[in-house]
């Protein structure tokens, strides 16, 4: 195969990570696929995906704010949390997420109370409403997880980490943010405002 210059396709394997049969209460989808944000922390949407590794499946939860789809808040346990941490966003924020159980939870709805947000999420079984969350999972499984084998959990952890934090947030450049990466639309946007200040 080196000879030819041949590489194996691994068959993809896929787990659900939508668990939208339960009676937990749903929110409306105030959001209604309105990605548009003028403000930073004004609209996150999140979505969670599973990673296949060389020990079993990793969990990852992801939060994006909509103004710069800066990557705000991941874990490999409670993303929402690192976001309000990092952000410390304003009372009224929009939460936007599918109906998985984890955010019908009364735990998480505490958590929302706690910090005034509002919350939304998407009509069943309609990916469409949550387009942003879905093409970054699109673009980090293109990008470095169909190209990568994990042996361990924590190798999955380093390079995610590395990707969403380094490369992502970063360097990666976005034709929504005028091809910019995330961080550079937060930056020059920040300079633009404190020009109109002065």
């Amino acid at each position: 195969m080196k000879d030819f210059n041949l590489k194996v396709k691994m068959k993809r394997r896929f787990k659900n990570t939508t668990d939208s049969n339960h009676n937990l209460p749903i929110a409306a989808n105030i959001l209604n696929r309105d990605f548009y944000a003028s403000n930073p922390d004004e609209k996150y949407v999140g979505d969670i995906t599973y990673i296949q590794t060389g020990e079993g499946w990793l969990y990852l939860a992801t939060v994006i704010d909509l103004y710069s789809r800066k990557i705000v808040g991941w874990s490999m346990d409670d993303a929402l949390s690192m976001a309000i941490l990092h952000r410390n966003p304003s009372q009224g924020l929009i939460w936007h997420t599918d109906r998985g159980s984890q955010y019908a939870s009364y735990s998480h709805k505490d958590l929302l109370q706690k910090h005034g947000i509002v919350q939304s999420m998407s009509r069943k079984g309609n990916c469409w409403d949550n387009a942003v969350a879905e093409s970054f999972f699109k673009s980090l499984k293109q990008e470095l997880v169909y190209n990568t084998y994990f042996y361990t959990k924590r190798q999955a952890k380093k390079e995610i980490f590395e990707y969403i934090e380094f490369y992502y947030n970063r360097t990666r450049s976005h034709s929504y943010l005028g091809n910019l990466s995330p961080n550079n639309f937060e930056e020059k946007d920040f300079m633009l405002q404190n020009e109109m200040v002065a």
